[in-house]
């Protein structure tokens, strides 16, 4: 209800920018703005376990995913999310979600059984497969601009103790190292998902790779069989492998609330492979000094096996997400350029530029035409238009 009544406010003041932000931050800066409205939903953030047999939980937007993965642990359970505890529900489960079990588990949005949202009238609804299913399909992947959820519910899976491997590799040769860790990671099975992080090299010293990988599996032989080849890419500084809990891993943020500091610059995108070409110009760009932050993601696997219109988010078939940040984008946006060529699709929420174009980046040409379609019919004002906004017009037919 107090959502409801803070929409409705935001309706009286159409002039003003409105930002939804639910438990954590955002890195592309859209849930928050200067001088407009932000509907805070960070004290909705119950979580509740609906039925056993069939692992079935209810969780508001405004918890974080390390408070989820608490609340889940002593049944046996884990829901795959991103790869830091302190994000919030909402945010991420309205767009994507790409975590350390993607390769295994799939996308937080493809564990979604329905939801119960806000609507730019302000009328409440629910949306599954069979109630509103129009609605359902385009919460998973375009959520942010079609009203505010106000609880999810989730079939969650059942995960026990996992491996969690952290490298340090010696990434001299950055473009051969980029493409020998991409080949391993395609090789492994999927019970292996990770990321590896980068940044420019201090002087005097070499480039370093940090590769942070997660094992679906307790037990030992499974866990060094399968990280083996991936570990053997390249010289390593430092490893360290352990078995624990997907909580324990997911408890890597404080307890505090988020102060809304960050870089101004922030892009990404899909890549199915890492080939040559794309490798020796991520390489150039980590090179360079213009990213601190150089970020590849493991997807594909379970996240592929999901139909490409089943979802608006976009481009299933890619192996690898591609992220980076940068304190400035004169500086980083020329490098890029020269890594656009390889992407084919790219996910909202890592990315900062809000050119119209963008769009056709992250959703495939019949996705784009359904969900304008559907934002005519859902929110003809534009209400939620301070985000990539998703233009409301109706279909080609």
């Amino acid at each position: 209800s107090q959502v409801v009544e803070a929409l409705a406010y935001t309706r009286r003041h159409p002039d003003v920018s409105m930002s939804v932000r639910s438990g954590g931050h955002g890195i592309s800066g859209r849930s928050t703005n200067n001088g407009g409205i932000v509907i805070d939903l960070s004290k909705m953030n119950a979580m509740q376990v609906l039925d056993v047999p069939t692992r079935r939980v209810r969780i508001e937007p405004g918890a974080r995913w390390m408070n989820v993965a608490s609340f889940l642990a002593p049944y046996g359970w884990a829901l795959t999310s991103g790869d830091f505890g302190g994000v919030g529900v909402g945010g991420l489960a309205t767009a994507g979600g790409i975590g350390f079990m993607a390769r295994k588990h799939g996308l937080t949005i493809d564990h979604i059984r329905a939801v119960e949202m806000v609507l730019a009238d302000g009328s409440v609804v629910r949306a599954s497969e069979d109630i509103n299913p129009d609605l359902f399909w385009a919460v998973r992947g375009a959520g942010a601009n079609f009203g505010i959820v106000t609880a999810f519910e989730f079939e969650v899976d059942v995960v026990g103790n996992v491996g969690w491997a952290q490298f340090v590799y010696d990434a001299s040769d950055t473009a051969n190292f980029l493409q020998e860790w991409g080949a391993a990671i395609e090789a492994s099975p999927r019970d292996v998902s990770g990321e590896i992080i980068m940044g420019a090299p201090q002087p005097g010293q070499p480039t370093i790779a940090q590769a942070m990988l997660m094992v679906d599996s307790d037990d030992p032989d499974v866990i060094v069989s399968q990280l083996q080849p991936i570990a053997e890419v390249a010289p390593l500084y430092d490893q360290r492998i352990i078995i624990t809990s997907y909580e324990n891993v997911m408890r890597n943020a404080p307890e505090t609330p988020h102060q809304g500091r960050g870089e101004p610059t922030s892009h990404n995108g899909h890549v199915e492979h890492i080939t040559p070409g794309f490798a020796e110009a991520a390489a150039e760009l980590v090179r360079s000094g213009a990213t601190h932050f150089f970020q590849i993601r493991t997807v594909g696997g379970a996240v592929s096996d999901v139909d490409s219109h089943a979802t608006p988010y976009g481009n299933r078939s890619a192996n690898f997400n591609v992220a980076a940040m940068s304190a400035s984008p004169r500086r980083i946006d020329p490098f890029w350029e020269h890594l656009r060529p390889h992407f084919t699709g790219m996910y909202l929420s890592f990315e900062t530029d809000r050119d119209t174009a963008r769009l056709s980046d992250a959703f495939i040409q019949p996705t784009l035409e359904r969900l304008r379609d559907l934002k005519l019919r859902y929110d003809p004002d534009n209400v939620f238009r301070d985000n990539f906004n998703i233009a409301p017009e109706p279909a080609l037919k």
